[in-house]
């Protein structure tokens, strides 16, 4: 397994990899949410790829993963954001020149649509993807974060999923305990079509959430997640995601620090 981080889309982001020995760092967008928007992150991002290009070899750090988040992918009227599948071609197209093996995407439902018919939707839409994709060396994954996303859970994978093989999973077990699912149990069904996993602490305290610190500061069992993993042979990236509102500035980098550390342990 390789262990990395998302950050911020500049070149310190492959330093503070370099700095922290990790093998790659990890891209995520969120902008182009509502039909007919800019894509400022994205057009700036697809500019940079010779930039990036230069970063990689600099800091002998990879690209593992580029994603969108939060994005509308079918209107109300049930067409679909031909823009939105626009752009998500040119990232795969910017991740296969910058041999980055991963593409992370959701997919909304319709309201008023029963599942049935939104499920049909989601395999049209990621099976042009995947289409696409998979003769340039880039493997797609659907996100497990409810963020515009319907595909997150084991029936909506059982549904999709099961339409399309070459599909995969990125997994965030704080998204599985936050809804109140197994994690363990999701890893233990689903962890042959993981692409790419996330580290995110999560912290739920009388049955709310409280804080996303650290992972390995939280109550994740972390240690019998990977055991999971690697009953599954599991060889993607793990990627560090800070997202706590109290870990930032100094007491960050030592969070990033401690797990960097504590997942180094684990990874054999």
């Amino acid at each position: 397994m390789k262990l990395g981080i998302i950050t911020p889309r500049t070149e310190q982001g492959f330093k503070t990899a370099a700095e922290f020995e990790l093998d790659f760092v990890e891209y995520a967008f969120s902008d182009g949410r509502e039909v007919e928007k800019t894509y400022p992150d994205t057009e700036e991002f697809l500019g940079n790829v010779p930039r990036i290009k230069g970063w990689i070899r600099s800091y002998g750090v990879g690209l593992q993963s580029v994603g969108r988040w939060g994005q509308q992918r079918w209107e109300g009227n049930g067409k679909l954001v031909e823009q939105e599948l626009a752009k998500c071609l040119e990232m795969i197209d910017a991740a296969s020149e910058l041999e980055c093996p991963n593409f992370v995407v959701g997919c909304n439902e319709i309201e008023g649509l029963s599942f049935e018919e939104n499920g049909r939707h989601a395999v049209e839409f990621f099976s042009r993807l995947v289409d696409y994709a998979s003769p340039k060396g880039v493997r797609v994954s659907v996100y497990n974060c409810h963020w515009t996303n319907f595909v997150d859970q084991a029936g909506a994978w059982e549904a999709v999923l099961g339409e399309i093989p070459e599909l995969g999973i990125k997994f965030d077990p704080s998204h599985s305990r936050y809804a109140g699912r197994d994690y363990l149990k999701e890893a233990r069904d689903w962890g042959g079509r993981f692409g790419h996993v996330h580290l995110k602490g999560s912290l739920i305290i009388d049955g709310e959430r409280f804080d996303d610190p650290p992972a390995g500061l939280d109550q994740t069992d972390w240690p019998s997640l990977l055991s999971v993993l690697y009953a599954h042979r599991y060889e993607g990236g793990l990627s560090i995601e800070p997202h706590s509102s109290v870990w930032n500035g100094e007491l960050g980098r030592k969070g990033i620090r401690f797990t960097v550390d504590y997942m180094r342990k684990l990874i054999l």
